[in-house]
């Protein structure tokens, strides 16, 4: 975890929660990883295992797409997203890694339920590993970051 970052939610926050993630299959062993993660953050505030659901896509493009039509379902606190993009020797990766966080951030403002950015932009593989092992797990930070945000959007809907 970001030492830099407290999240201050409670062990329980996300006890009766719903959650979705999404994976791209690409850079597979690593947003595995990235999976456990998330999966370990969730249970660890009170997500039960039935109350999380897993959907995959193809690449970091199409997370933004997916996620919106998950969320409009009406049947999640929130969706992950998970994926890695690696910097190559073209101009793929500047594309691919704008127009995924560019298709998640509509995908939220766009259903009102919290979608959040669990993508590695990286320069090599050896930094996606980083960030995806057992200490600063990227998918485990979002998983907090799902549980915070769902949270909040139904203290919000609260009269």
């Amino acid at each position: 975890m970001n030492e830099g970052y407290t999240s201050g939610i409670a062990k329980d926050a996300g006890t009766g929660q719903r959650h979705a993630i999404v994976l791209t299959r690409w850079n597979a062993k690593i947003v595995e990883a990235l999976k456990e993660g998330a999966l370990a953050e969730l249970g660890r505030f009170g997500v039960s295992e039935k109350d999380v659901e897993v959907f995959y896509v193809p690449g970091a493009f199409e997370l933004g797409s997916t996620a919106k039509a998950i969320a409009l379902t009406g049947r999640f606190s929130s969706v992950i997203c998970l994926g890695c993009v690696i910097r190559g020797d073209t101009d793929h990766y500047q594309f691919v890694a704008g127009e995924a966080a560019r298709g998640i951030s509509q995908a939220s403002l766009d259903t009102g339920v919290p979608v959040i950015f669990g993508v590695l932009t990286t320069n090599t593989e050896r930094q996606a590993e980083d960030r995806a092992g057992p200490t600063g797990n990227k998918g485990a930070e979002a998983a907090q970051t799902a549980i915070e945000m769902a949270g909040l959007m139904a203290r919000l809907k609260k009269p």
